[in-house]
């Protein structure tokens, strides 16, 4: 993923919190948790790519007065120091509408429910036919 490109902020700026919760259910807790989550998921990310980026000036000598300084080792590092936090870029992309929430406990009850609506369906299917096949018999 891409974050040199992002245009999230680079320093602590103060946000409306009516701006943030509208757009998650209208709760400025599930917002949290949604923004916690992803921020989350962005450190990590990040994390990933610097660490296999590292992996190419790391030594296999476990000798303290071999290991020197690598300007390019330095150079990333201090590049991925200048971006943004990743609860920054969490915050632009919730206000971007970039952000799919998903809630598993509505998704399960919605299952639930079709389930339930499946079954009387299938019973007043059964109920037709046994009515008919009575009828039928008369």
């Amino acid at each position: 993923m891409t974050y040199k490109n992002t245009k999230a902020s680079r320093t602590t700026i103060t946000r409306d919190v009516d701006q943030l919760d509208s757009r998650v259910e209208d709760n400025i807790f599930e917002t949290i948790v949604v923004l916690t989550k992803r921020a989350n998921q962005i450190s990590q990310e990040m994390k990933e790519e610097l660490h296999s980026k590292l992996e190419e000036f790391a030594t296999q000598q476990d000798n303290l007065e071999e290991i020197f300084e690598n300007r390019e080792q330095i150079e990333i590092s201090k590049f991925y120091e200048r971006l943004p936090k990743p609860h920054s870029i969490a915050i632009e992309e919730l206000l971007d509408n970039n952000v799919y929430v998903r809630n598993p406990i509505e998704d399960e009850e919605e299952q639930k429910l079709v389930e339930e609506m499946k079954n009387k369906k299938e019973l007043r299917e059964s109920a037709n036919e046994i009515a008919k096949d009575a009828d039928a018999k008369e």
